[in-house]
């Protein structure tokens, strides 16, 4: 302390205050520690989610803290609340929170019957709201609890709910709901065997031989949402895919093989050196399982059911790298991860988190490491598995994409989640996502269109999160094929979305050369030429005057003497004059507002009377709005159907208008080539479902007015398009007469035709469904 007073005088201020500055006098943080039943809901919440913990320990640890503590009244209630939660909320899970409940049954077996009570009580409620995949998680975890409960145990319930979809089938072949028992009842099957397959085989081979019945017939609708479209003389990939009748076959094949169920965790087997607790489990109390009463009359439920097919982009490849569809481990793992991607759309993040993690939630070795090259694939011993995690995460949500007719969320929600999951793993889910995009492209010719265009534009999409780049060169010699074919016209396509994404420059600067004259001078303009500053043009001087005077947001009556000049100069050159001065107007319009969306909806705000009067005045003026629009913006379509489409809000033009000017004449694109471009069926699909939208919202609100009006619009719009598209189809439209067509380019407008009409003939057919059961004619 003298050496320390001797080279520090007291005097150094300096000194003093570094010192206590080095001196934290902040209060220390009292340590707190959480409450048990926090605790336990963390370690439940994050149950088998590490690779590393061993899933008895986990198990174990958190079923001996819950029996220990059960008279902490928070501690069982969290507890009792959480477990029925997380059957429906994580279903990945469900086994081991069932190995929860298994362990602390055998420590405290009056915590299940409350338990029993509970999620009895929730299936019961779901069944009457007909929620059915609810129903089917929580039959799902009842299956993994079959050990402790008496009796029978699941299979009376499972024997109710089939004679309830037999009873559905025989009333009718069309029906859904019937469909949707038969499979939530052979995906509970496995894990009832998962328990004790040789207890139970008896009961599973009566069951599924009453299942055969219904799960091999193919169902009416299935022709209509298969995702292929395949060439006359050809047979759809997915023809047999029904899922329901894979299930019943690859049940069949593990009862032939014991109930081996391979790719499904035991987390309630113990090792050997648990041998005690084991003991317990197997002695441990059973309890009846409380009735579910299933209604006669049962309920179909918020959500439209459709029959469902077993689609995957991994097909025909050299090495499986997903399981095959002959085996169950295919159903089942999709299953659980198509509830999870459902269920968690409000987080993205966790989504793609349990996407990642999937090899979790399986049995050890159902699964190649992750992030194994495909390649390496092959250097997989004997009969191990080469099932890729990262590629059946990816099929997953790619069976989401390209369902049919429609996904349970919007598509945006799957587009994120892919997203996702590249930004967690990219090293391994980007090569699996490279080879779903290569099977995808190589395949748009027997792709549904509908799902083409999801394909283009979910594509699209993830290349502007990820710097548009891609490997160009791979397709470079389809830059040469005909615009018409398939896969040009998919490039084509994916070109104008880039730009709308980004600019022309940018996108062109990710292209390879060959690539460069696909993206003419004219895209790299941000605002198009103004045709009228031309001279030779007709009635130019007029235009640039009309522009000149909505530029300076002048009155009607300034503008009418001009209108009318116009009318008398068209009248001397024998043209319809108002075709003329709609023409000069809406494309006056559109130079005006070019600046910006909101320029244009204020000038069209500021002429709506007149493009009103316009448009009721004939259809010719009508079609002429819409092609002023599209001429204007011909290099950026996108920026066109954004306009059409607030035009139709507005009334001024007719969703009829639209599908005329698409598909009857050829404003769109001469001898058939606007079927080709995927702008068009971007417009006129957008249509369709505006259309639609508006009359489900109409019978949706109840009231009567207005209703029958709607209904025969909606089906006079189908029906038009129905007769527009069935000559390009069978090849009769006069355009496809024209010589120039010949020599073979009128099979692709053909197939063309025939893609675009079995769209728009299931969107139909949706619809009558829709109205049939609203019980609403017109």
């Amino acid at each position: 302390m003298a050496d320390h007073d001797r080279r520090q005088p007291a005097n150094n201020r300096k000194r003093r205050y570094r010192e206590d500055d080095d001196y934290d006098r902040r209060p220390q943080r009292r340590r707190y520690d959480a409450p048990l039943s926090v605790r336990i809901r963390k370690q439940l919440l994050t149950l088998a989610e590490s690779p590393v913990r061993r899933w008895h320990e986990e198990v174990q640890s958190i079923a001996h803290v819950v029996a220990d503590n059960y008279e902490d009244q928070e501690l069982r209630t969290s507890f009792l609340e959480l477990v029925p939660q997380m059957v429906v909320e994580q279903p990945l899970k469900t086994p081991f929170v069932a190995a929860v409940v298994l362990v602390v049954n055998s420590l405290r077996p009056e915590i299940l019957d409350e338990l029993l009570t509970r999620v009895a009580n929730a299936t019961e409620e779901k069944v009457k709201v007909g929620e059915w995949r609810d129903v089917k998680l929580y039959l799902k975890f009842l299956a993994c609890l079959q050990s402790c409960l008496e009796g029978e145990g699941l299979f009376p319930l499972l024997e109710e709910l089939f004679s309830r979809a037999v009873d559905l089938q025989t009333a009718s072949s069309d029906d859904t709901i019937g469909t949707e028992l038969v499979k939530m009842i052979l995906l509970t099957i496995p894990y009832i065997m998962a328990t004790a397959p040789t207890q139970w085989q008896q009961k599973a081979a009566e069951l599924m031989d009453k299942t055969d019945v219904i799960a091999s017939e193919p169902h009416a609708l299935q022709v209509l949402i298969d995702p292929y479209h395949a060439e006359e003389g050809t047979e759809s990939p997915t023809a047999n895919m029904s899922l329901i009748g894979l299930l019943q076959k690859q049940l069949q094949v593990e009862a032939l093989n014991g109930w081996e169920l391979s790719c499904l965790p035991r987390p309630w087997q113990m090792p050997p050196e648990e041998i005690e607790q084991q003991e317990k489990l197997d002695n441990a109390q059973k309890h009846p399982l409380p009735s579910i009463p299933i209604p006669e009359k049962v309920a179909t439920g918020p959500r439209p059911l459709f029959p469902e097919i077993y689609f995957s982009v991994y097909v025909d490849q050299d090495i499986e790298s997903v399981p095959p569809v002959s085996s169950i481990a295919s159903s089942l793992i999709r299953d659980g991860l198509l509830d999870t991607i459902n269920i968690l759309d409000f987080n993205r993040g966790a989504t793609a988190r349990f996407l990642i993690d999937v090899d979790c939630y399986f049995s050890p070795g159902t699964f190649v490491k992750r992030a194994t090259p495909f390649d390496r694939l092959r250097d997989v011993d004997g009969d191990r598995s080469t099932w890729k995690p990262e590629d059946v995460a990816v099929d997953a949500v790619f069976s989401q994409l390209f369902a049919l007719p429609t996904p349970e969320h919007k598509l945006v929600y799957y587009h994120s989640v892919l997203t996702e999951a590249c930004k967690i793993a990219p090293a391994a889910v980007a090569p699996s996502l490279g080879r779903a995009i290569r099977y995808s492209y190589q395949n748009t010719h027997r792709l549904d269109l509908e799902l083409c265009h999801r394909f283009l534009d979910w594509f699209t999409h993830h290349l502007s999160n990820f710097g548009f780049m891609w490997k160009w060169t791979e397709w470079v010699d389809d830059v040469n094929l005909p615009d018409m074919h398939p896969r040009k016209a998919f490039i084509l396509g994916a070109l104008d979305k880039e730009i709308r994404l980004s600019f022309a420059q940018r996108i062109k600067g990710t292209l390879p050369a060959p690539y460069q004259g696909l993206i003419g001078p004219e895209k790299e303009q941000d605002t198009p030429e103004f045709k009228y500053n031309d001279d030779h043009t007709p009635f130019a001087a007029d235009g640039r005057e009309v522009a000149a005077l909505l530029k300076r947001k002048a009155t009607d009556e300034e503008i009418q003497p001009v209108i009318d000049r116009i009318h008398s100069a068209a009248l001397d050159l024998s043209i319809d004059p108002l075709v003329s001065s709609t023409d000069v107007f809406m494309t006056a319009v559109c130079w005006v507002g070019s600046k910006s969306l909101s320029h244009v909806l204020a000038c069209i705000e500021r002429t709506k009377d007149r493009l009103l009067d316009a448009g009721a005045a004939s259809e010719a003026a009508r079609a002429q709005i819409i092609t002023a629009v599209v001429a204007y913006w011909s290099a950026h379509p996108g920026v066109a159907i954004t306009i059409v489409e607030k035009l139709l809000n507005y009334s001024i033009i007719t969703p009829g208008a639209v599908i005329e000017w698409a598909l009857v004449g050829d404003r769109a694109g001469p001898y058939g080539q606007a079927l080709s471009k995927p702008w068009v069926f971007e417009l006129v699909f957008n249509t369709v479902v505006k259309v639609t939208s508006r009359l489900r919202q109409v019978i949706n609100s109840g009231a009567s007015d207005g209703t029958e009006g709607e209904v025969t619009g909606t089906r006079e719009l189908f029906k038009g398009m129905e007769d527009a598209l069935i000559s390009w189809a069978q090849g009769t439209k006069d355009q496809m007469m024209d010589p120039i067509v010949s020599d073979g380019g009128e099979d692709l407008v053909k197939r063309w035709g025939e893609r675009w009409l079995r769209v728009f003939r299931r969107r139909s057919a949706i619809e009558e469904t829709f109205l049939l059961e609203n019980k609403t004619t017109s």
